[in-house]
């Protein structure tokens, strides 16, 4: 661990300080947001970046559309977003985010969901008829998808498969003895692991992940973490800071220091491989300079190396 154990209520570091949300960027995307009912993870989860994101300071502005509501079926101790009381999935959805994204002018867009436990299928296939929905309102346009664990199940992970994104993503969140109590008993380091696993064993799609830092982990619990990653031929990794969002979430252990992150940056890419790393106090899973290194991989064809420079370059 890099610290011990200070009062969550002190003064956050310099290098934590923010943006706030502005310009016209911003306010369109808001407004288009609204008028279709539709909800983002960068407002529910209070993403620190989606000033950002959605000001499109360096080109194009994003947003990571939340799918099935604003109201999860689990209660993970880091996460803000809202706790039970499902409501039915609505069918018109899946249509109203591939308009929406059309209509915002994006084109990298990534979808996420809330956990619904409750449904039949998890909503996995109301999360594969988005993807196919925008694919064909415009096939150009990329497509990544930040997945729950669908329980485990094979059958719901693959049908996420089928629907052909061009990134699956799922959170390991944190190293394997801080599973609980940060996240909901539902889910599990090893239950990760296999969803991540699956994807790299039956396609070809690249798979990413995030590690949060601060909750009280050892160096050697990251290390290992990746590692275990990189076991699962998993292609993408970002590292970043814990902020408690509320009083009622976990407390903040520490406050990562950004040399630290660089360190980690460099053992994910030239010690343990992975393609590319994005790691830095103010990253998060959905963050911009790992959708441009996908873009300029894949749909520009650039070599790995290359990738990473245009990435960095907007960082």
């Amino acid at each position: 661990m890099s610290g011990s154990r200070r009062s969550n209520h002190r003064r956050k570091p310099d290098w934590l300080k923010m943006r706030p949300p502005s310009g016209q960027r911003f306010t369109e995307i808001k407004r288009e947001l609204r008028d279709r009912n539709l909800h983002t993870v960068c407002e529910e989860a209070n993403c620190p970046n989606l000033g950002e994101c959605w000001s499109g300071r360096d080109g194009p502005g994003t947003a990571t559309f939340m799918l099935m509501g604003d109201r999860c079926s689990r209660g993970c101790n880091f996460c803000d977003v809202q706790t039970g009381g499902m409501e039915a999935l609505d069918p018109d959805e899946p249509a109203n985010v591939a308009e929406a994204v059309v209509e915002i002018g994006l084109d990298y867009v990534v979808l996420t969901s809330v956990d619904r436990d409750d449904l039949p299928d998890q909503g996995a296939g109301h999360f594969a008829e988005t993807i196919r929905a925008i694919k064909e309102r415009d096939s150009s346009i990329l497509v990544e998808v930040l997945i729950p664990d669908f329980q485990g199940e094979p059958d719901l992970v693959r049908e996420i498969i089928d629907a052909r994104p061009d990134v699956i993503a799922h959170n390991i969140e944190t190293v394997e003895r801080l599973q609980w109590p940060v996240r909901d008993r539902r889910a599990g380091y090893e239950q990760s692991l296999s969803v991540l696993e699956q994807v790299q064993r039956e396609s070809d799609i690249y798979t990413k992940t995030s590690i949060m830092l601060g909750l009280g982990e050892y160096a050697h619990e990251v290390y290992q973490t990746l590692s275990d990653l990189r076991e699962a031929d998993v292609d993408v990794v970002t590292l970043g800071q814990y902020l408690q969002p509320s009083r009622s979430h976990l407390d903040v252990y520490d406050y990562v220091h950004p040399d630290a992150f660089e360190t980690w940056q460099r053992v994910a890419e030239e010690e343990l491989g992975f393609l590319y790393c994005a790691s830095g106090p103010m990253v998060r899973s959905s963050y911009k300079a790992g959708e441009l290194f996908v873009d300029a991989l894949v749909r520009e064809g650039r070599s790995v190396e290359e990738a990473r420079q245009a990435a960095r370059a907007a960082d």
